[in-house]
């Protein structure tokens, strides 16, 4: 086994992620940029109609131009991104608080505790998580909130697996052994020794999570199963505008464009350089 203390192992972990992490992190904040800032700077309703518009090449007025029913393809854009964004903040905070809970207390306690948890997870993962999603979707068709519900369920699962493992290892460390004779409480116990080890890999479920959640939502958008028109979502934007890619290829391409940048930038600030 290495030598190495978990502060030099982290300063090297700091130092190999550095490029990874900065391109994934200036890719986001892009992204983010496009987002927030657009409707500041860009005045244009994403779900205004003007037919005498249809697929308007870029100009100054409307920057990425315009799709099928001559709307402002940017506004649109920024909204489908503000509702990825979201809609990955929303399901990862929602799946991480009771995985991160439940795997403590599982990994924490043992014995009939964590058989009855572990049995719960794996019930869950016995079902498909996008049979789930699509269920749900199906109960309430178009609902923001069936999708939410349904991507958090399915998410929460890697978190419960991972802290479960990792506490069960840390519990009987001579650190937190000697800090509980001591006579601390949990709630120190959990911030001195178990969140600073879990945090990483917290993290970088969170970013897994959060770009699998984004794929999902669009890949329902896509096949029409998820949110409805004339919702601004990156899959609904794709379906929409695939009818017409031979005369307008540069709007279609923009959604997977900024699908793939979304992605491809969260990956980067999840993924390890190998060793």
């Amino acid at each position: 086994m290495s030598a190495t203390t978990p502060f030099t192992a982290g300063r090297v972990g700091r130092r190999r992620l550095a490029t990874r992490q900065r391109l994934g992190l200036g890719l986001l904040g892009l992204l983010l940029a496009i987002a927030w800032l657009t409707p500041w700077l860009h005045d244009a309703d994403p779900a205004r109609q003007q037919l005498t518009r249809i697929l308007e090449l870029p100009t100054l007025a409307t920057p990425l131009g315009t799709d099928h029913l001559g709307r402002d393809l940017l506004a649109r854009t920024a909204a489908a991104l503000r509702l990825s964004l979201g809609m990955a903040l929303l399901s990862v905070v929602s799946a991480a608080v009771p995985g991160i809970l439940l795997g403590v207390i599982a990994g924490w306690r043992g014995g009939w505790v964590d058989r009855v948890l572990g049995s719960l997870a794996d019930a869950c993962l016995a079902l498909p998580g996008l049979l789930l999603v699509l269920l749900l979707v199906a109960i309430a068709p178009g609902n923001f909130w069936a999708l939410y519900v349904g991507i958090a369920l399915v998410l929460w699962i890697e978190y419960f697996r991972v802290v479960r493992a990792r506490t069960r290892v840390l519990v009987a460390s001579p650190q937190l052994e000697a800090s509980r004779l001591l006579g601390f409480g949990p709630g120190y116990l959990f911030r001195r020794h178990l969140w600073p080890e879990l945090a990483p890999q917290v993290l970088t479920l969170a970013a897994f999570g959060a770009a699998s959640a984004i794929l999902a939502m669009a890949a329902l958008g896509f096949v029409s199963v998820g949110l409805r028109p004339p919702t601004a979502e990156l899959g609904l934007m794709m379906t929409e505008l695939l009818p017409y890619y031979h005369e307008a290829p540069w709007a279609m391409a923009q959604p997977i464009l900024v699908l793939c940048l979304l992605v491809l930038s969260l990956n980067l600030l999840a993924g390890r350089d190998p060793r």
